[in-house]
């Protein structure tokens, strides 16, 4: 429920600052002059506006969330020896991936996973969990760090951004495109929108925001045999297919990401038949199968 809530808030501000914004830009309404039909470039500037507004302002906060969301504790002096490995083998995997040194933290949860983060390859955050950092061979940490490096170094998270930016575009154009038709044929109001418009704009924007995650999902399962291969390439193949393996054999450890973040982490749990459209990861086997096929 609190969600929804949210999300109604939201939408209702963005709306807001919508009006605003477009305003300044020299954007007129969405209704054409005569008040009755929809003006279609104008509306697909707003969308497109705000829905890339949204993808990168979440991509320039994605650190500070991550940080906050897990709690992150970035290693500024390391104060043990397993502290001082793990920036140093960030930085060497950095500087073979060519990209500038990453934030290194650690966060505290007990499931084996890691994550990055971060606006571009320059700036970028890796962070391991405490239960990674105790269970796993330093082998098997170091091709987890090479595929979160990998991540970092193909530009991902910005070009989940960028998908992200068209997806929210068109379920927002969309979204209001049936408002309209449902304020005009269903309800009859013959000039300007009704409550009706904006009741069934942000119910239209709800399902069509879901089933459009599919395609997210679908780019975001594509990236990470991508990583893999990135972590088969920085660390070794036997290497990064041991740390999957790992991972597989801990796959009932309850998952402690935030939901936010579990595209970026480099295990989540599987989801099942329909669920798997959803799925920000592909299933383990996949991935293993995939390394072996490599090498």
């Amino acid at each position: 429920m609190m969600r929804i809530v949210l999300f109604l808030m939201t939408n209702l501000a963005i709306i807001l600052v919508a009006s605003v914004t477009l305003s300044l830009l020299g954007v007129g309404s969405i209704l054409q002059s005569n008040g009755v039909d929809l003006d279609l470039g104008n509306l697909l500037v707003f969308c497109a506006v705000f829905g890339f507004i949204g993808s990168f302002v979440s991509l320039l906060l994605s650190k500070f969330m991550a940080k906050k969301g897990t709690r992150t504790e970035v290693i500024t002096q390391p104060r043990n020896a397993d502290e001082q490995w793990l920036v140093d083998t960030v930085k060497e995997l950095a500087d073979q991936a060519g990209i500038g040194m990453p934030e290194v933290g650690i966060f505290p949860a007990q499931q084996a996973n890691a994550f990055a983060t971060g606006w571009n390859r320059n700036s970028a955050l890796v962070a391991v969990s405490i239960g990674l950092l105790q269970r796993f061979r330093r082998e098997e940490i170091r091709a987890v760090l090479a595929h979160e490096i990998g991540h970092v170094a193909n530009g991902d998270m910005i070009t989940l951004a960028l998908i992200q930016g068209v997806v929210n575009t068109f379920v927002m154009f969309f979204a209001r495109i049936i408002g309209h038709f449902v304020d005009r044929v269903v309800l009859k109001n013959e000039e300007g929108h009704g409550i009706g418009y904006f009741i069934t704009t942000i119910v239209a924007e709800i399902v069509l925001g879901i089933l459009a995650s599919t395609i997210v999902a679908w780019f975001s399962r594509k990236r990470e045999f991508r990583a893999d291969e990135a972590g088969a390439k920085f660390a070794s193949p036997h290497a990064m297919i041991g740390a999957l393996q790992r991972l597989k054999a801990e796959s009932n450890v309850p998952d402690q990401m935030p939901d936010t973040l579990t595209a970026f982490g480099i295990s989540s749990h599987m989801k099942n038949g329909f669920m798997a459209a959803f799925a920000s990861h592909p299933p383990l086997d996949d991935r293993i199968a995939a390394l072996q096929r490599l090498s």
